[in-house]
């Protein structure tokens, strides 16, 4: 009878223990086990942070890089560096569990730094904006947070099938998209923010290069004189300003430049939805220009 009791309270506890661990897959394909939910989590860009918190673990978030400001909460979040360097003593300090980080040219060397303390990481660099809802679920997997990603998930889910009901049968505008003016460099197909614009039914004039963030001329964009550009506010971005002197260019001419928050746009994570919704709203004003 014992032996058999025994037996019954080893099945339950390996049983137990095969509940406790989560697995996923991160954004490099790569698969990330955790024996228990998360507790601790340090978020290595400021898109992470936003997806953390979305997905209901903002209270376990020890550390965050610069620019980690949103929500309100994420700015008490005590600082391990910038998205390109960290300070590896203040992530040791803060015995993280997780690690969130961004896959990005600078990240490399950071990312095997903080592997070689043993501490899980989860590549995070959504390519897609049906990717942004789908990462939340899987952060919330990890903290075990799982309720509140759900709901989140929904909600933007929700919110993307609205727009592209709302754009789908929208006539195509031709897009340059200007991230930096010193030098004028934009963002190819392969980049989430032509995902938002091709939801818009806009169409990025450099679609097809194969550099993620191409540099660009002048010249290139006057050839291939788009419809709309569209750039972002930032203190330190360039302005659409520098295109006024160019009035053969279709989209001076008709008055579509516009300049959009680069928050909501530069950023892959949750309000990257509301971000794409405005760009549809001024993709839909340049259409609504042609006729005048």
């Amino acid at each position: 009878m014992k032996k058999t009791m025994l037996g019954v309270l080893l099945t339950c506890a390996l049983a137990g223990a095969a509940q406790g661990a989560t697995t996923v897959r991160d954004d490099a394909g790569l698969t990330v086990t955790l024996d228990k939910p998360a507790l601790r989590v340090i978020s290595m860009a400021p898109h992470a942070t936003e997806l953390l918190f979305a997905a209901g673990g903002g209270g376990r978030v020890v550390g965050a890089v610069n620019y980690s400001d949103y929500p309100e909460a994420a700015k008490s979040i005590p600082r391990i560096g910038s998205n390109r360097e960290i300070d590896i003593e203040r992530v040791i300090a803060l015995k993280p569990d997780l690690i969130v980080a961004w896959m990005h040219n600078n990240a490399e060397r950071q990312i095997e730094m903080v592997r070689k303390l043993g501490v899980p990481v989860f590549q995070s660099d959504p390519q897609s904006l049906e990717g942004i809802p789908d990462s939340v679920l899987r952060l919330g997997q990890l903290m075990g947070t799982d309720a509140a990603a759900k709901a989140s998930a929904a909600q933007l889910r929700t919110r993307l099938a609205s727009l592209r009901t709302r754009y789908a049968k929208r006539a195509p505008v031709r897009v340059f998209y200007q991230v930096w003016d010193k030098p004028l460099y934009t963002l190819s197909g392969k980049h989430i923010i032509t995902d938002a614009m091709r939801l818009c039914g806009g169409v990025n004039i450099f679609d097809g290069l194969s550099v993620v963030a191409p540099v660009v001329t002048l010249e290139s964009v006057l050839q291939a004189n788009p419809e709309a550009i569209i750039a972002t506010g930032e203190k330190n971005y360039g302005g659409v300003d520098l295109w006024k002197p160019y009035a053969s260019l279709q989209a001076v001419r008709s008055n579509n430049l516009f300049m959009l928050n680069g928050d909501l746009l530069n950023r892959a994570g949750p309000r990257m939805i509301e971000g794409a919704a405005t760009m549809c709203e001024v993709l839909e004003q340049a259409r609504q220009r042609r006729s005048k």
